[in-house]
């Protein structure tokens, strides 16, 4: 019979749970006890979920503190020589200061985190593994074996699921140019071969090895890695029947389907919602008798699923390989949606009918499941009213609306440039702000603070009024501009105190844009975002940033910069409809900032940073698309931001990105200031600038705002000196890397004052030596 499966449930707990337990724990109120008692409730809650949803094959070894690529480096012992770790198992101390670093004193290890970037095109953060020549690898987590076994004890079989040992690899970096990652294979395999014979001595019968590179453009050398790791692999897991679930997600396989066919494994899992079309080709590729496992619900997006086209493909396949090879399945991890819709109280009623989370896509995968070995009709009923539901969609006049579409429709060539180039505007921005050499400013947002949080929430439920609320805010950001002028910033931001999160703020502001109360989503850690849901046209109905910038300048006799959130950040940060291009979508969102930003000028404000970290994110993922997605992602960001005059000053911030191999198409962005996390990366990001000239300014970020440890003077002073010889010193800006709203500001006063000082020491060795 056909199977239904599961990749993986969000770790997160409905109520949020492991936020509040992981942030308990860092800060000292609970012990290492409590943090697992909690993480074993929200796993026996989320296995006992699954089966009593209708699950056949439930994932295990898919939770986790932090992340699941910092879990694979403890698994196999993958700790840099920095973190002190002696060899045995990696605890829970050394695991969270590879994740967050740790601050020096009292006799503790003063050590930076490991970097952080985007996995693959979502906004999920993983911690990135360093390797290096000499690279050894042990056994030094059992958590994939542990975690089997406790759900083995509740009475459920899971699938295990693990980051196969290539992905691994080709996510990592190395210390040592002349050791590539892919040369410690061999080390790296025998790791793999032990958990996988641990795992089928303990009563495992499947395995979900994931290696999503496999949907990449890959060279010789992964190709072959992937044909010796299996053939290995299939040595351990064949000594205790142990079968090997090839897991691919995120696109198409087909440009590596001679590679992928000839692996030894027993099923291979391939997405049916973003690699639709390569359904025949793996169908005529697979070898028998490996079973297919269909990505057919969207594990990515929260639209509900048109369950008639699903069980099309899935008839399609049961008729060519038979029932007994063919498993239901979501097209990837469900981490990457919320948990469940019903815990939403006040979600619109004509919006909801069109959603699933993660728990209504269980029940998804379990009616296409039922509905293919059903001849009795019981299912037609579920059938029908999702037909209602996507024909409510489909025909809402709240999704379509004309005069949207024509404004985008109707725009000139000269909409998407500013006035003049860069060289002439940067002598008129001189004049006007007169900013001394290595100007320093932040990324705009400070601490969110329990009181900030709580004024918020009273002003939203009603026990307190507008008025109220806004002299609260005003005193905020009095107090905000205050301590920026004391420090010695020399361009000053209001703070944003009044924002909820950097996407949902504007989000709430914008015509065809709904948002939920608790769904909830993992960035990275226990950083949560509720992403709003973009279901129809988008409009601008009236100024949504003026208020606050504009009594922040009222403040201060210092620039101020006013902060809003890109398109391409906006749209990459959201569920986004699914019924027209996403560049349609971006356009509209575009053409929204763009208003904004002219009200902005129109009111005085001389500096605005559209933030759009997100842009390198939404990169496709083979190469050849690129071009394509640069293009109208450019022209985006072009749009919103070119209906200015030439002295107002236009800054972007992107972070936690590898932008090197795109920077002639951030270049093309033409903003004035371009903001760079290069902290944790220690200033990797120098070697592009050493082959490519950029022409316009780029601020540093000198302060990893991810680590609750605070650099010191010297720290930041090295790098900004590191910088100075790749850039010539008018280009530089000094910044921290993001902004500073999830930290303390016990954290932030100690560490910006330290970064003003440091360029302030750059200023006079400058000096001195000129």
């Amino acid at each position: 019979m056909t199977t239904s499966s599961n990749l993986g449930f969000p770790r997160i707990g409905p109520n949020r749970e492991l936020k509040k337990a992981l942030e308990s724990y860092w800060a000292g109120r609970i012990g290492p006890a409590d943090l697992e008692s909690a993480a074993v409730e929200l796993r026996k809650r989320n296995w006992l979920l699954q089966r009593d949803a209708g699950l056949h094959r439930i994932p295990s070894n898919d939770f986790s503190y932090y992340d699941h690529v910092l879990d694979t480096c403890a698994m196999v012992g993958a700790v840099p020589e920095r973190y002190g770790w002696d060899g045995g198992p990696v605890g829970l101390a050394t695991y969270f200061a590879m994740a967050r670093g740790t601050q020096g004193g009292h006799g503790a290890r003063d050590v930076v985190a490991m970097e952080m970037t985007k996995w693959f095109d979502t906004n999920y953060h993983y911690i990135v593994p360093e390797l290096g020549a000499g690279q050894t690898f042990t056994l030094a987590s059992t958590k994939p074996l542990d975690e089997f076994t406790e759900a083995f004890e509740l009475g459920i079989q899971t699938r295990p699921v693990l980051l196969g040992p290539v992905s691994f690899l080709l996510l990592s970096k190395s210390k040592d140019t002349a050791a590539p990652p892919l040369d410690l294979l061999d080390g790296l395999l025998p790791v793999y071969q032990e958990i996988l014979t641990r795992l089928g001595k303990a009563g495992a019968s499947w395995v979900q090895m994931d290696e999503p590179c496999l949907v990449g453009d890959l060279d010789s050398p992964a190709r072959a890695a992937y044909e010796r790791a299996y053939r290995q692999l299939r040595d351990a897991s064949s000594s205790t029947d142990l079968k090997l679930l090839l897991t691919t997600y995120f696109g198409e396989v087909t440009h590596n389907l001679d590679t992928i066919t000839a692996l030894p494994v027993d099923g291979l899992h391939v997405d049916l919602v973003r690699g639709a079309d390569q359904l025949d080709a793996v169908m005529e590729r697979l070898p028998d008798p490996v079973v297919l496992s269909a990505g057919v619900v969207d594990g990515r997006n929260v639209w509900v699923t048109d369950l008639k086209r699903a069980l099309n493909c899935l008839q399609r396949i049961e008729s060519r390989l038979g029932a007994e090879r063919l498993i239901v399945a979501p097209s990837c991890s469900m981490i990457h949606v919320p948990i469940d819709l019903d815990l939403e109280e006040q979600l619109d009623a004509e919006v909801r009918e069109w959603l699933a989370f993660a728990t209504q896509k269980l029940d998804e995968i379990v009616t296409l499941t039922r509905s293919l070995g059903d001849d009795s009709g019981a299912v037609a009923e579920l059938l029908e009213k999702n037909r209602a539901r996507l024909e409510s969609r489909g025909t809402s006049s709240r999704v379509h609306r004309q005069e949207v579409k024509d404004r985008a429709a109707s725009l000139r060539v000269e909409d998407f440039h500013r006035d003049s180039p860069y060289p002439e505007r940067r002598l008129l921005q001189q004049q006007k702000f007169d900013l001394p050499v290595f100007p320093t400013t932040t990324i705009g947002s400070f601490p969110q603070t329990a009181e900030v949080r709580a004024k918020r929430a009273a002003f939203r439920t009603g026990k307190i009024s507008r008025q109220e609320y806004e002299r609260f805010l005003e005193q905020e950001i009095e107090r905000i501009i205050r301590f920026q002028e004391e420090i010695g910033l020399d361009v000053l931001v209001h703070g944003e105190p009044e924002r909820n999160d950097m996407v949902q703020y504007f989000g709430e502001q914008l015509t065809g844009i709904a948002f939920t109360e608790r769904g909830w989503v993992q960035s990275y850690g226990s950083r949560y975002v509720r992403p709003p849901i973009i279901y129809g046209d988008v409009t601008r109905p009236e100024p949504m940033t003026v208020r606050w910038s504009t009594y922040a300048a009222s403040m201060t006799q210092k620039p101020i910069k006013a902060m809003l959130t890109g398109p391409i950040t906006i749209l990459q940060w959201s569920f986004v409809r699914d019924d027209q291009a996403r560049r349609e979508t971006a356009r509209q969102i575009a053409l929204a900032i763009r208003q904004e930003i002219c009200d902005l000028e129109s009111a005085g404000i001389g500096v605005v940073q559209i933030d759009e970290p997100a842009l390198r994110e939404g990169l496709p993922l083979r190469r050849q698309d690129w071009p394509e997605y640069l293009k109208w992602a450019v022209e985006c960001f072009r749009l919103a931001s070119s209906g200015v005059r030439d002295e107002t000053q236009i800054h972007t911030h992107m972070c936690y990105s590898q932008f090197n191999d795109i920077i002639e198409a951030i270049a093309e962005m033409d903003a004035d200031v371009i903001s760079i996390e290069s902290s944790r990366s220690q200033m990797e990001l120098l070697d592009t600038f050493s082959s490519y000239h950029y022409p316009n300014e780029i601020g540093l970020g000198v302060y990893d705002i991810h680590s609750p440890r605070i650099p010191s003077t010297d720290e930041m002073r090295a790098l900004i000196a590191k910088a100075a010889e790749h850039l010539s010193p008018d280009q530089i800006w000094v910044n921290p890397d993001c902004g500073l709203k999830t930290r303390r500001w016990e954290e932030v006063r100690p560490a910006l004052r330290n970064m003003v000082a440091a360029a302030r020491a750059i200023r006079n060795e400058l000096a001195r030596v000129g």
